[in-house]
């Protein structure tokens, strides 16, 4: 009997004869490691670097170590306020542990949720148009084309700029259409707001 159809069939996918007549293992393909970022793709992982070819960016990781301190936050705050308000009223380390514990899980539940959007977050500069991804459970995509801009902004709150990120907002003569991508560096969003404007102009002119 072949060993490629006895043995290798037993053996599974994987195994393939040797020139002596046994078996022999073929080693498995080299995974290449998964990096920060989200990328909307179908196929396989893909490097960082293959992602920036490709002309898809994320917000910047600073964004989700942001989401974590206003969560935990205000998290800390709402815990020691119902652990207070349970300490008033009969069965108090009960009812004040069982309200610590409800806050904490529910504080959890919405640090899992902004990690699902913030990896949600991409966007693609292409030569005619700007793409916005962002969703969890509905995913929309907005195709903002450059010549339809009225302006650009760029906002930064009070957390923002402790972290030193700014928002872009994109603004078109459709309000349907404007989009935004939060969670940028300030000098990355500099550069956006910069090169979308030009973009704008050039096109709006004709050129």
């Amino acid at each position: 009997m072949d060993p490629a159809d006895g043995q290798g069939r037993a053996h599974g996918v994987g195994v393939v004869p040797c020139s002596d007549g046994r078996p022999r293992r073929r080693p498995a393909p080299e995974r290449r490691p998964r990096r920060f970022g989200y990328v909307p793709w179908d196929g396989p992982d893909i490097e960082l670097a293959d992602m920036k070819e490709l002309g898809l960016m994320t917000p910047s990781p600073r964004l989700w170590r942001m989401r974590c301190f206003e969560v935990g936050v205000v998290t800390v705050a709402v815990a020691a306020a119902a652990a207070i308000a349970g300490s008033t009223a009969a069965n108090a380390s009960l009812l004040a542990g069982t309200g610590a514990a409800a806050v904490v899980l529910v504080g959890a539940i919405c640090l899992y949720l902004l990690r699902r959007r913030f990896l949600a977050w991409s966007y693609q500069e292409r030569e005619e148009d700007l793409i916005v991804s962002r969703g969890v459970m509905f995913r929309r995509q907005s195709v903002v084309p450059y010549g339809r801009m009225q302006f650009v902004d760029v906002t930064a709150g009070p957390i923002e700029r402790v972290f030193n990120l700014a928002t872009v907002k994109l603004h078109t003569a459709a309000a349907a259409s404007d989009a935004r991508i939060p969670g940028l560096e300030r000098d990355e969003a500099a550069r956006l707001r910069d090169r979308l404007a030009a973009l704008g102009e050039a096109k709006a002119a004709g050129l």
